[in-house]
């Protein structure tokens, strides 16, 4: 593999905190990893609390002056000539993404950096269009004075984002372009395993001209993301990650009233109705669990079928599974890179083998693959006695589908609906009737039918239930990143 020393020879592997490139307080670092061989690719600074007071001050400097001066239109512009340069660089971030990641070459290309230029541009456009309301006030204990009412939006100040390990440039590019186009200034801390290409996204920031404390980049471990939870200084935060650890996040910030959005976990069902095409819906069935290697957290992890088409349905997607050629992401016909690290295999094995234990039939997978790096075979279970399985409650992050049968609608319904967890579901079927009678019923932020995983910067994005709280993309998210204001007008 050649990639390794053209994406990493002048990635710089220093923290940016008010403008500066720049180690540790302390001098620590910590190492991060090639997942397809398990090799040490680089070492970044392990920030401490010193180091994240410095970047939430710096953020909040530059809050108060030249980004709180800078015109909607400028920042827009700013926005763009990032979007510019991200594309400019597109190959080296994908191979970057995929060396740290490792997710396919392909998905890296398609689905991390073309989708990072859509959002920063989509994003970029809202930068002018923040609008407030003029309101008439019917005010009658103050005989001969009116009043008029004006609510303004202005930004929430300093945002804390802290981003996950499975699409790292995305997830960040999710939180800095609609904090930064509504005018907040940005402390952001990527995930502990997936470092590398937030940090090359920063030094791009820079060459598109943000001033000096308007992004900065901390690198480091939970404490290191906790530290920036608990700082006085940063008004709102915005996570993408666990459930556990967001409920962590929400109540720390609920102690101290502080702004959060949560985007968590999810066990999203896939619906499939008897008069489906038992090879296409089988086919969107595995597009839904193994892409990404199933550390999507809309992975249609739970999947039900008619118990009309379920051996066909349940057997094609076994057949699927089979006949994905495991490797590095960078190989020619490779359909399925390692899990992201060492952890998050034994996780799933882990799962995997609690399900074992529990009465589930391993149709297909189920175990790690002999070689280096951090691999695990395509695994489908099938459940047709529809135990409660761990496996059909908790949330793998790998690629493990759970497999069983229905027989009516309200009885799937209920078992859909029956988790903790409200994030996506998908419905397969040519019904108008039954789909629509559905979506109604189903308790996801997003319902997908006929397709699934499928995401826009202009749909709202976000869950039900331990899913989360708040909404991402489109106008949605300007609620995330702005307060509303009222001004009232005595005349």
């Amino acid at each position: 593999m050649n990639a390794r020393p053209q994406v990493l020879s002048q990635l710089p592997q220093a923290m940016l905190i008010d403008g500066q490139w720049c180690a540790a307080r302390s001098g620590e670092t910590f190492a991060v990893y090639d997942p397809a061989t398990g090799e040490c690719i680089a070492q970044v600074p392990a920030a401490g609390p010193e180091d994240v007071d410095c970047a939430v001050r710096a953020a909040r400097t530059a809050f108060d002056g030249p980004w709180r001066a800078t015109l909607p239109a400028q920042r827009e512009r700013l926005l763009l000539k990032l979007a510019d340069l991200v594309e400019a660089h597109a190959d080296e971030l994908a191979r970057l993404e995929t060396l740290n990641n490792g997710k396919l070459l392909g998905v890296s290309q398609a689905i991390d950096i073309a989708s990072s230029v859509q959002w920063l541009r989509y994003m970029a456009g809202w930068a002018t269009k923040i609008e407030g309301q003029a309101l008439d006030l019917s005010v009658g204990f103050t005989p001969g004075v009116r009043y008029s009412a004006t609510a303004r939006r202005q930004p929430v100040g300093v945002v804390g984002a802290i981003v996950p390990w499975n699409f790292p440039m995305l997830m960040a590019v999710w939180k800095i372009a609609p904090a930064l186009a509504c005018g907040c200034t940005v402390v952001l801390k990527p995930a502990e395993e997936t470092p590398l290409t937030a940090l090359r996204l920063a030094e791009l920031a820079e060459q598109a001209g943000f001033p000096a404390g308007v992004l900065n980049v901390v690198t480091g471990d939970g404490a290191t993301g906790a530290a920036l939870v608990r700082h006085p200084g940063v008004q709102k935060i915005t996570f993408t990650g666990s459930t556990e650890v967001g409920r962590l996040i929400g109540e720390e910030c609920g102690r101290s009233l502080k702004r959060v959005s949560l985007e968590l976990g999810g066990k999203s069902p896939v619906l499939v109705l008897d008069d489906c095409d038992p090879a296409a819906a089988a086919q969107g069935a595995a597009s839904a669990i193994f892409l990404n290697q199933g550390q999507v957290c809309t992975a249609g992890s739970r999947l039900y079928v008619h118990r009309k088409l379920y051996d066909k349905v349940v057997g094609e997607v076994a057949k699927i599974a089979d006949s994905l050629t495991l490797g590095s992401g960078f190989d020619a016909g490779v359909q399925m890179g390692p899990l992201v690290s060492q952890r998050q295999r034994e996780r799933v094995m882990g799962l995997i083998e609690t399900g074992r234990t529990e009465g589930a039939e391993i149709v297909t997978g189920g175990q790690a693959a002999a070689r280096a790096g951090y691999f695990v075979h395509p695994t489908v279970v099938a459940n047709t006695a529809c135990k409660p399985l761990t496996l059909v409650r908790e949330e793998v992050f790998g690629p493990v589908v759970v497999a069983m049968p229905f027989d009516d609608i309200d009885a799937v319904l209920r078992q859909a609906n029956d988790s903790d967890y409200g994030l996506g579901a998908s419905v397969w079927s040519n019904d108008l009737r039954a789909v629509h009678r559905i979506v109604e019923r189903l308790d996801a932020g997003t319902v997908w039918v006929n397709t699934h995983n499928i995401i826009d910067p202009s749909m709202p994005f976000g869950g039900f239930k331990s899913s989360g709280v708040g909404r991402e993309h489109g106008r949605a998210a300007l609620d995330a990143y702005t307060e509303i204001k009222s001004v009232c007008i005595a005349y």
